[in-house]
């Protein structure tokens, strides 16, 4: 998120700024912890140098601080690249997301696992928190509509030192056709380690949340994870920011919360070409995107919102581990 936004605000600076005026980032780390997002949102709202906000990351910091954002005496806008927890949808009139919802993700992984992969019996672990309780609600849902059955439903937290009961009790049930990962990415990276562990080799399916597990190697080899946005999508747009974030950072590839923060820096720059620095003004501008003013065309595709700031044209893609390297799935 950080690098990408980086990148954002140099562009835009380099081409003149905003009205004349150099754009500024300000960076805050709210630990993904509910109550230090909270502290930072009150310091932000208070700030009149402050124009909007670009997150938060996760969505039980994104609930916790956009209530802030939103009820202070001088609100401010903010936007997460991820926060995809449906309890954001419409909490308050200043928060907006440029990424689906769990609704979509659980759904659209749902599908891929009863109609692409064929599963009839999964599991699914899921960590115990609003980004895992809503995925894990929706998969099941789901999967339950088209015929499957969903055999378990384990919670875990971050700090859950090991999942091996949870496997070897799907084992000794008979096993399952995929495992639901609705988990951080070291949880996800947890359970792979514990299936090699006892012998099972379950095709394995999991959210966004898990992005970055390419890095574990052979480990993380072929499993399926859903994403607002891959490097490889098509398009001349994406392709420069892919090429100029690979000059800016040793060949690094962004991810979907890189490209979103990105997208979300140069829409509100051209927010604020319209709008000026006044928060309301933003926060009205900024509503009315895909409304009655054009959606905006961004590296990640079309954003449009609607009356809760969400952006429910946005499609989720499934993604494939491959040589280390986060793909889009051909099958999908």
């Amino acid at each position: 998120m950080q690098r990408a936004a980086e990148l954002a605000v140099k562009e835009i600076n380099a081409r003149g700024g905003v009205r004349g005026r150099q754009l500024a980032l300000r960076i805050m780390d709210d630990s993904a912890r509910a109550d230090v997002a909270i502290r930072i949102a009150r310091e932000l709202v208070d700030d009149p140098s402050v124009v909007a906000v670009v997150g938060h990351l996760t969505s039980s910091t994104s609930l916790a601080a956009g209530s802030v954002y939103g009820e202070g005496r001088r609100p401010v806008t903010m936007v997460s690249p991820s926060a995809s927890s449906p309890d954001l949808s419409g909490v308050n009139p200043y928060v907006f997301r440029v990424c689906p919802t769990d609704l979509s993700h659980g759904a659209q992984l749902a599908r891929f696992a009863r109609q692409t992969l064929g599963a009839r019996r999964v599991g699914v672990i899921y960590v115990d928190d609003d980004y895992g309780r809503g995925l894990r609600l929706s998969f099941a849902a789901e999967f339950r509509r088209l015929g499957g059955a969903v055999v378990e439903e384990d919670p875990s937290l971050s700090t859950t030192p090991s999942l091996e009961p949870y496997l070897s009790r799907l084992r000794q049930g008979g096993g399952v056709d995929v495992l639901m990962l609705a988990t951080e990415q070291g949880g996800g990276e947890l359970a792979l380690r514990e299936m090699a562990r006892i012998g099972v080799r379950w095709p394995a399916v999991g959210g966004d949340a898990l992005t970055g597990i390419e890095a574990a190697g052979p480990l993380a080899e072929g499993i399926r994870l859903s994403s607002a946005y891959l490097p490889d999508r098509p398009g001349e747009r994406n392709a420069q920011f892919v090429a100029a974030y690979a000059r800016a950072y040793e060949g690094q590839r962004p991810d979907h919360r890189g490209a979103a923060a990105y997208d979300i820096v140069q829409l509100l720059a051209r927010v604020l070409v319209d709008a000026g620095t006044d928060r309301r003004a933003i926060r009205d501008r900024l509503a009315r995107t895909g409304m009655d003013l054009p959606a905006y065309e961004g590296v990640t595709g079309v954003i449009a919102f609607d009356g809760r700031g969400d952006v429910p044209a946005k499609p989720v893609v499934i993604g494939v581990v491959r040589g280390g390297r986060l793909i889009t799935d051909a099958a999908h």
